[in-house]
């Protein structure tokens, strides 16, 4: 028998079943709510866990700012290192690090110990996060199957928030603030228990195809660093010594390692990633939009609780029809939406109502019912269900096999830029407005009303600069992309 008998190419890899993919997809999205959930319970748990600890005012705000800042610059090493190892192992170690961390934080007894537990809980959020759409996409092939897929994902990820402020309120006034950390044990055993026998297992080439340590110093300590600097911008000011030079110096880091990744042999992110129309847009887009959806998030709960006088239980429950919502048109709407109209137009339909919620928020009165002023705003928060998943195909849109965790990477670090913007940006400004309103005689009441108001008007603004970069970046398909579906 001749030799080239023996090089018949091997089949191909049969694809998963339908209901281990489910289960897969299951797993991933929970993986994400408990993340999710584990953001939005803290902050209602705040005024307790300083009362028990003894925080600072300015010490309080690092139980939020040390997760923000190892989730947001250990998210794109994170899903490169996913791509090399294996977004499997990656997913099943950052489940397990977010775990373990839980528990130290629900044990904490000091505030240095806390903060220390936060940052790991971020650093163990950004192994799995990083890589859990590259999971999904690569699982979901088919246009159809995956926009249904990534519905469900984005669906998660916003209805996780108000569903978090809401168990937030039951436990921290039922149990105390230790058991909003606790309760991660138990949801993070179960994932990582399924997670072993449902996901798919894959091996990526090794440490050897990109292991650019510079790189990954450079955007790691950039990304951490810039973060860092806009988080603490109300308390140095913007045009501070510390904000400036940090900032510069954040920007410095990052442009290096936009120079290392043009020479590197192993980059660490390949850019040609950036150069699809959608994958760039998709991930300008998402840092203006989230910024601006900060107002709506927080900002509407801080106004329940500080104006109106809602306790934590109320307002998560105020929050809850926005979730009702939203989960209704990402998950029953929105991929046959796009399916038909395409991504773009779908992304452009929910920026469209998106403006309008903040719009409206802009009109809120001192003395609002709940009724006539909020519930129209929760409503239209249906936006959000078109948008985001719309946003997140169009982001992932040219994530191949091998770059699948590197893309998802991508896109997780620009939503956490965009908040970082929009907790800097909107609370400063709200704060600054509600500061000069006070000293010229307003109610406390009416100068919080107007500092809102202004963050709201801004966000606004910015989620018409979301519409137009979307219009303008997007305004036709990308043909590399549609001519190469993904792995």
């Amino acid at each position: 028998m001749s030799a080239t008998a023996h090089t018949v190419p091997a089949p191909a890899p049969a694809p998963p079943a339908t209901r281990s993919r489910g289960l897969a997809l299951g797993v991933i999205a929970t993986g994400l709510l408990m993340t999710v959930l584990d953001g939005s319970i803290v902050t209602v748990a705040m005024p307790a866990i300083q009362n028990d600890l003894g925080f600072t005012p300015a010490g309080l705000s690092w139980v939020v700012n040390a997760y923000l800042i190892a989730f947001g610059g250990l998210l794109l090493l994170s899903g490169r290192l996913g791509d090399l190892l294996g977004r499997r192992r990656m997913f099943l170690a950052g489940t397990a690090v977010f775990t373990a961390a839980s528990v130290l934080a629900g044990a904490a007894g000091s505030p240095a110990l806390l903060i220390t537990a936060r940052f790991l809980q971020g650093a163990g959020s950004a192994m799995a996060s990083a890589v859990g759409l590259g999971i999904l996409v690569t699982l979901f092939t088919e246009s159809r199957e995956r926009a249904r897929a990534i519905a469900l994902f984005s669906f998660t990820g916003a209805a996780g928030a108000s569903i978090g402020q809401v168990l937030g309120g039951v436990l921290t006034d039922a149990l105390g603030w230790h058991w909003i950390f606790v309760i991660n044990l138990p949801i993070g055993l179960a994932v990582l228990l399924v997670a072993v026998r449902v996901l798919p297992s894959d091996r990526g080439p090794g440490l050897t195809a990109g292991a650019d340590a510079l790189g990954a110093l450079l955007v790691t300590a950039g990304v951490m660093l810039g973060i860092y600097s806009v988080v603490e911008v109300e308390s140095y000011g913007w045009l501070s010594a510390h904000t400036l030079g940090l900032g510069a110096l954040a920007l410095a880091l990052l442009a290096l390692f936009v120079v290392r990744q043009a020479t590197a042999a192993a980059p660490l992110l390949p850019l040609r990633i950036l150069r699809s129309r959608s994958v760039a847009g998709a991930n300008l887009v998402q840092i203006l939009m989230v910024a601006a959806l900060f107002s709506f998030q927080i900002l509407v709960a801080l106004y329940m609780q500080r104006v109106l006088g809602y306790g934590a239980t109320a307002t998560g429950l105020a929050m809850l029809p926005a979730a009702a919502v939203i989960g209704t048109v990402s998950l029953g709407v929105s991929a046959r939406l796009s399916a038909r109209f395409g991504d773009r137009n779908v992304l452009l339909l929910g920026l469209v109502l998106l403006i309008g919620v903040l719009g409206l928020l802009t009109r809120l009165p001192v003395h609002a019912h709940y009724a006539t002023d909020l519930l129209p705003v929760m409503f239209l928060a249906a936006g959000f269900g078109l948008a985001l998943p719309a946003l997140t195909t169009l982001g992932m849109s040219v994530a191949g096999a091998e770059d699948a965790g590197l893309a998802s990477g991508l896109f997780n670090t620009t939503q956490q830029i965009g908040m970082a913007m929009g907790v800097a940006v909107l609370s400063t400004l709200a704060a600054s407005r509600t500061d000069a309103l006070r000293a010229a005689g307003g109610s406390r009441a009416e100068a919080l009303t107007g500092g809102y108001h202004l963050a709201f008007a801004v966000g606004a603004g910015l989620l018409v600069a979301a519409f137009l970069v979307a219009l303008a970046v997007l305004r036709r398909p990308d043909r590399r992309t549609a001519a190469t579906p993904s792995a």
